[in-house]
């Protein structure tokens, strides 16, 4: 059989240097736990703009669709703030998601024992925390027709649609409750059905799929403004959120953040199962490209680390190296390892992108 093969896409700012560190714990499991990938790397967003006039090129998309998974680094930067809309280096990563039509967004929110006081919460809210966001990716509002700037009574205006069938419901639904199946056994479905057509359909499919096929399983249903209420007030409540691409946008952010750092979250995206059964995916940290910090040794590289745990559990059928990989980061968290972003008020030294990436490393050593 052939090494599982991966494309990695460091894209912009800060994308680089956390994916050098993703890299070299790809090396650590091919020497030391015989596990080779097959590693190609190519251009995404305002790099691939810069070197194809392209945010991403027919050829590295072809690519992408080609490997048995896609590593993500971030995107963007004030440098392409002025380009036109269809260049953006964001539309590199709509592309992909499209394109390899990777519908069910997995954001999970753990907070790790040493990081509760970081949190923005008071620490009994946050420390325990483990919820898994499911965010449909593929369609919604960000890819509903029509949609643009038109002029219409002398006056410009703003169009975007928000459009869901049953089938892209349903899909995103399943894969919510699978996952549930595997954690708490409890899901809870966020929309807007007091207001929104598409919110009476998504909670009316999402009904249907559980009586079908999950009874098994708990479920809820939940307005997504009052979600994000109790996001805030009582976290530990919920296990598997599923929820729609605007909301699960917004959703997802607002719960990275009380883990007290978006240095810190990890994201896989997935399809439809492929010819060897592995699904299409896509990883990447939920942060951004952090321009203001690039080529400093300052990013946090831990979220891009646990996007390769990620792929390692659900494309590769690898959850104990995963679990390995997890503990490492547990492991130098709670022996006090720090970049910047999750330096406390009592000071100290931070570590560089490479330390932390050392420090993960040795703890993986440290493991076998």
């Amino acid at each position: 059989m052939s090494n599982p093969s991966l494309l990695i896409l460091p894209g912009d700012g800060i994308g680089p240097e956390v994916m050098a560190e993703v890299t070299r714990i790809i090396d650590w499991y091919g020497a030391r736990r015989d596990m080779p990938f097959d590693v190609t790397t190519d251009l995404v967003g305002g790099s691939a703009y810069d070197a194809h006039g392209s945010p991403l090129s027919d050829d590295t998309m072809a690519k992408a669709q080609a490997v048995d998974a896609v590593l993500l680094g971030a995107v963007g930067g004030p440098k392409y703030d002025d380009l036109e809309f269809c260049d953006k280096p964001e539309r590199g990563l709509l592309r992909l998601r499209k394109e390899m039509d990777l519908f069910a967004n997995l954001r999970p929110a753990q907070c790790f024992d040493a990081l509760a006081d970081f949190s923005s919460l008071k620490k009994e809210v946050v420390s325990g925390l483990d919820i898994m966001i499911v965010r449909e990716l593929t369609s919604g509002i960000y890819f509903g027709e029509p949609r643009g700037i038109f002029e219409e009574n002398g006056e410009r205006v703003g169009i975007n649609t928000q459009r869901y069938t049953t089938t892209e419901i349903d899909r995103v639904a399943r894969a919510a409750f699978e996952l549930a199946r595997r954690r708490g056994n409890k899901v809870c479905s966020m929309e807007k059905a007091n207001v929104m057509e598409s919110g009476i359909l998504w909670r009316e499919v999402v009904t249907a799929v559980h009586a079908e096929s999950y009874a098994d399983v708990e479920l809820s249903h939940m307005y997504a403004d009052a979600g994000a209420m109790q996001l805030c007030r009582n976290p530990k409540q919920f296990d598997v959120i599923v929820t729609d691409n605007l909301f699960g946008d917004i959703l997802s952010d607002a719960a990275a953040m009380l883990t007290g750092s978006l240095g810190m979250l990890p994201s896989a995206s997935l399809g439809a199962p492929m010819v060897n059964g592995r699904p299409k995916a896509m990883y990447e940290p939920v942060h951004g490209s952090a321009p203001d910090i690039a080529g400093q040794g300052k990013a946090n590289p831990i979220a891009c680390i646990l996007s390769f745990a990620m792929a390692l559990r659900y494309s590769f059928d690898q959850g104990a190296e995963a679990d390995r990989l997890e503990r490492a980061v547990e492991t130098v968290l709670a022996d006090g390892a720090r970049t910047p972003d999750l330096m406390g008020p009592d000071g100290g030294t931070p570590f560089s992108t490479t330390q932390m990436g050392n420090a993960i490393l040795a703890a993986l050593d440290a493991s076998l």
